[in-house]
């Protein structure tokens, strides 16, 4: 299973910049699929996801700015993100926690991704 993202890059506070994740692989089912980022501490904070079947789940911080949403048919996660503020850059991590063709759950993560917002 591969979690491939795009999207990211440089934005003027106050700016809009979209995230994409696709999962690809020997895939059974889908539990979760979210976007974590680096932040202060020693591990990834989440940043939101949204759970098969369930309602999505926002970071304290970027609720009212984010949204995030799923392609089920293209194994796909998108985080659109506005009103960016300085404190939102960091580098980006997609997260899915997939099952697979053999029966296993796991925790899988992309590549990370830097967003980078300027004042």
């Amino acid at each position: 299973v591969q979690l491939q993202a795009s999207g990211g890059g440089l934005v003027q506070s106050g700016g809009s910049l979209r995230l994409s994740c696709a999962a690809s692989g020997r895939i059974e089912n889908i539990e979760n699929l979210g976007w974590y980022r680096l932040g202060q501490g020693e591990r990834r904070e989440l940043v939101a996801d949204v759970p098969t079947g369930g309602a999505a789940n926002y970071a304290d911080f970027v609720k009212g700015r984010f949204t995030i949403s799923r392609d089920n048919a293209k194994n796909t996660v998108i985080l659109q993100m506005n009103d960016l503020k300085t404190e939102d850059t960091d580098v980006y991590y997609c997260y899915g926690r997939i099952g697979t063709m053999y029966g296993v759950v796991m925790d899988y993560w992309g590549s990370g991704t830097q967003v980078t917002v300027s004042s």
